[in-house]
């Protein structure tokens, strides 16, 4: 088979339809709050609070797409700084201790998600497994911003973070 009719076809097949007015009507249907996953840019991230979402998550799929996206650490202040509290803004991808839930939270992160730390739990030990996970992450975290000079979430800035730019 022809790659360049297949690779069309897929293409062509799986975009079908998704525009950004496309989250408007899906808006329109729901009373839930629509997220949208996968934004990694700060123009994505206009274009989505432009048309009505409430959330936006910064993800690079793990980056199981292409395996040389920048990380979403890299992309989230950005990101964070163009919708300037207009939405909430989660992180997810390559949340693994609670240094990394700091360091989301500092550059402008409402939350993280966390998937393959609580995958390898549950598959170790089941939901006692996921359970043991969380708990070790919101035990680094507090223990993480106690060596920051805090206990209080709100008062996590930027100023925690130093960034080094290559």
């Amino acid at each position: 088979p022809d790659l360049r009719k297949r690779m069309e076809h897929v293409k062509r097949d799986r975009y079908m339809g998704l525009t950004w007015a496309r989250l408007e009507w899906l808006k329109s249907l729901t009373s839930m709050k629509l997220v949208v996953k996968g934004v990694m840019t700060a123009e994505d991230a206009l274009l989505c609070v432009e048309h009505g979402v409430d959330g936006i998550l910064v993800s690079n799929h793990g980056a199981r797409v292409l395996d040389t996206v920048p990380a979403t650490i890299e992309m989230l202040p950005a990101i964070a700084a163009a919708v300037g509290g207009r939405v909430e803004v989660y992180l997810d991808s390559g949340v693994r201790r609670g240094t990394d839930v700091l360091k989301a939270l500092a550059l402008g992160a409402t939350a993280v998600l966390v998937g393959r730390p609580a995958l390898w739990g549950l598959a170790a030990y089941g939901a006692l497994g996921v359970q043991r996970v969380l708990e070790l992450l919101q035990t680094e975290l507090a223990s993480d911003m106690t060596m920051c000079g805090t206990v209080n979430m709100g008062a996590i800035t930027r100023d925690f973070v130093k960034i080094h730019r290559r």
